[in-house]
């Protein structure tokens, strides 16, 4: 999820204004249980919550409430248009060929390792290294400008980190084709990256790469590098409603129920192009993607493994954080998942069909997941909490293998620790990858085993 939740004060809904409107028209809510038994006619009569009493406080907070949860659940599942300049350039200095960056002081940039940092609207691309000298007092921080992609980043006043510290896979000296892949409404672009298969494990094998809530396929170049020591060739796809593939009909995220089928798509290009089997990599709302699509595709059964990072397992329990980050009423915040979830909410939401929470909570379902998984989550993940990674892990064993990391904050894993990343990443797939035993050789060579 690269971007947040977080509620723009001024984009908050007035409570006091609205409840005034509503007490002067002496309107009163309309509970959502009420609702499935009786009709209603317009969508401001009806609001998610409990029965309401007849007293005219009451109408007055449950019409703000309901205010309140339906903003909410339409930031959820509505793509932004611009993304947030939150980060400050203090000052840029040039010594020769090199250049540094003073930043403002913030949880992501006093964070070492290497990051993506985009200015200018987004038309600008710089990746920024190392820490060179950080001061808390005067909170800023310095560190190294390894290069600059495009731009000028000299003129820069604002910006927002990323995780993306390249722009193309061209920029990490891997030939790219761009290919394009049938989806539902159109075509949606890809990135593929043909490698040469590895000695020891299977040529026929592609990775698939998933990005994130508000993020691009840029995301996943960092995990071309493990993909291509394991001799995969790797599809980096778009999909519906990330600005790059055809928008969805409602214009709304499905938060992984309905972009799955974009990904089942990719899985039908790769077979197409002489995969037998492919390998998952998801972030984030990639994650709860890529589970989804191991749950319903008609290819589940040829997806060897998954590689998920900071993963959605469970969106109530991400919901839930969110609410408490924005300081809403946890009631409020359950209304919201309501309105996402049953079905007369779609008129408020605009979803054109509700979303199934309960069907993404893994941690309900863990012995239901039967695909080999890596779940590679920080414990100080400030968007999705790591808890529900461990906790499906913890319940299913067999098939989850969990490994922590810390001060990554979300999904900044790699950006961290590279070497590590992929060292972990690589070691795991190799053995998920291995050539699997044939049990017909193996009880021949059980029968031709000389006995003690």
């Amino acid at each position: 999820m690269a971007s947040s939740l977080r509620l723009r004060p001024d984009l908050r809904p007035d409570l006091r204004r609205t409840a005034a409107r509503r007490t002067a028209a002496r309107e009163t809510a309309v509970p959502l249980a009420a609702a499935a038994g009786a009709t209603a006619s317009g969508s401001a009569k009806w609001a998610v919550g409990g029965i309401i009493g007849g007293s005219a406080a009451a109408g007055v907070l449950a019409a703000g409430s309901s205010a309140l949860a339906l903003y909410f659940a339409r930031r959820v599942i509505t793509p932004a248009r611009f993304r947030a300049e939150d980060q400050e350039v203090l000052a840029v200095i040039r010594e020769g060929r090199a250049l540094q960056v003073i930043l403002a002081a913030t949880p992501d940039s006093t964070v070492d390792g290497v990051y993506g940092f985009f200015f200018d609207g987004g038309r600008g691309h710089a990746r920024i290294g190392r820490i060179l000298s950080y001061s808390p007092a005067e909170r800023t921080v310095l560190r190294e400008v390894e290069h600059v992609y495009s731009g000028d980043i000299a003129t820069a006043r604002r910006g927002w980190w990323s995780g993306a510290a390249y722009p193309d896979p061209a920029a990490l000296g891997l030939p790219v084709e761009d290919v394009l892949i049938d989806v539902d409404a159109g075509t949606a672009p890809a990135w593929l990256v043909r490698a040469t298969p590895a000695e020891d494990l299977a040529p026929d094998v592609w990775a698939i790469m998933v990005h994130g809530r508000g993020a691009t396929r840029q995301e996943g170049l960092r995990a071309l590098r493990a993909a291509r020591e394991l001799g995969m060739s790797s599809l980096l796809i778009s999909y519906r409603n990330d600005g790059l593939a055809p928008s969805a009909s409602d214009g709304r995220y499905g938060l992984g129920s309905t972009e799955w089928r974009d990904v089942e798509a990719a899985i039908g290009y790769a077979l197409e192009q002489g995969a037998r089997e492919v390998v998952l990599f998801g972030w984030s709302m990639g994650g709860a993607i890529c589970l989804q699509t191991a749950d319903l595709s008609r290819h589940r059964h040829l997806i060897r493994a998954m590689v998920l990072d900071a993963p959605v397992i469970s969106w109530v329990n991400v919901l839930a954080h969110h609410a408490e980050l924005n300081r809403i009423p946890s009631s409020v915040g359950r209304y919201g998942q309501l309105m996402l979830s049953h079905r007369l909410g779609r008129r408020l939401t605009g979803l054109a069909a509700p979303v199934d929470l309960k069907a993404m909570d893994w941690v309900s379902r863990a012995v239901e997941l039967r695909t080999p998984t890596l779940i590679v989550h920080s414990v100080d993940d400030e968007y999705v909490p790591f808890g529900p990674s461990a906790a499906l892990a913890e319940k299913n064993p067999e098939m989850v293998t969990f490994e922590p990391f810390d001060r990554a904050l979300h999904t900044k894993e790699w950006n961290v620790d590279p070497e590590r990343w992929d060292r972990q990443v690589a070691a795991w797939l190799r053995q998920q990858l291995a050539p699997r035993a044939n049990p017909g050789d193996q009880e021949t060579a059980a029968g031709n085993a000389t006995p003690n």
